[in-house]
């Protein structure tokens, strides 16, 4: 399938085909559990970025390049993480900032095996920020060991330290794994759940002072409140408001170096623009705070 690229005509050729960030769609869905249509969010994020103005209110980030890559075709879960970890291990090795449009979620695994490699590589420590409703930490789910409800316990095995911010649906084997985590390494999972987040107003990422510098954030659609993005598969109530999620990825681009990220799991349903418009919009901002805050080296 042929895929616009991100903002179109509004790019010039040479934006296109060169700039600070790499746009990767992957349209992968083998494991959703509820809803289903992952995989036709990255066309409908593409499509809808057709009608995002430059201007996101601060500057025009944009005019740093915004390449997009052919789309990651796989149907089975290896083949995508093999695909997707050489695209982004790709745009790593260009001095670019990868950004995955899923799919499900589990297309942030190949990202995790590139970011493995890169660090390996590079010598360099990397901590994954999630904003997500729901854990991701089971062992398997349903038996299938590479499944969207998994994913940050892929990364966790990996040994990247993660924290957690938005859940508000977690199962008595996530909690438990999370807090023997905790126990044994402190410094290696660390959570803002969303009832804390909402009661005590928070608008800032709390990261320990102990987390790398270089982060890779990763964004589940249904992290934010379902009332803005309805089309995902597994909605649940309580979510972050769109100002907070902008002012807490603020302050994560404020303090640590964000070289990639992801949006996933927006199922996009017929004639209900706003989802993916949002998505959208939601990239861009986030492209135009890591281009403000981006450190020296990939400047």
């Amino acid at each position: 399938m042929n895929y616009r690229s991100f903002l179109g005509e509004e790019l010039t050729e040479q934006q296109k085909s060169e700039g600070l960030f790499h746009i990767i769609p992957v349209p992968f869905e083998a494991s959703v559990s509820y809803g289903h249509g992952t995989a036709g969010g990255p066309q409908a994020i593409l499509e809808a970025s057709q009608q995002l103005e430059l201007w996101d209110g601060t500057g025009i980030p944009a005019l740093r390049g915004i390449v997009t890559d052919e789309a990651v075709e796989a149907e089975k879960a290896d083949a995508m993480v093999e695909a997707c970890a050489a695209k982004v291990v790709e745009a790593l090795g260009k001095g670019r900032i990868p950004i995955i449009l899923g799919g499900e979620h589990t297309v942030s695994v190949g990202a995790f095996h590139a970011l493995d490699q890169w660090r390996k590589e590079t010598g360099n420590k990397i901590g994954i920020v999630q904003i997500d409703a729901h854990g991701d930490l089971r062992s398997d789910y349903r038996g299938i060991h590479m499944s969207h409800a998994c994913v940050m316990r892929r990364a966790v095995e990996l040994g990247f330290p993660i924290f957690q911010v938005g859940v508000r649906s977690i199962s008595p084997e996530e909690v438990t794994f999370r807090n023997e985590q905790k126990a044994k390494r402190p410094e290696s999972i660390g959570w803002l759940d969303a009832a804390e987040a909402a009661r005590r107003q928070v608008d800032i990422i709390p990261l320990p002072d102990a987390f790398p510098e270089h982060v890779y954030l990763t964004i589940d659609i249904d992290g934010l409140d379902p009332a803005l993005f309805p089309s995902t598969g597994t909605p649940e109530p309580g979510g972050l408001s769109w100002y907070q999620t902008i002012d807490m990825i603020t302050s994560l681009t404020r303090n640590r170096n964000v070289i990639g990220f992801d949006l996933v799991e927006l199922a996009p349903v017929r004639d209900r623009n706003a989802d993916p418009f949002g998505a959208a919009r939601l990239i861009y901002e986030v492209m135009g705070l890591v281009e403000r805050n981006c450190r020296p080296e990939n400047k």
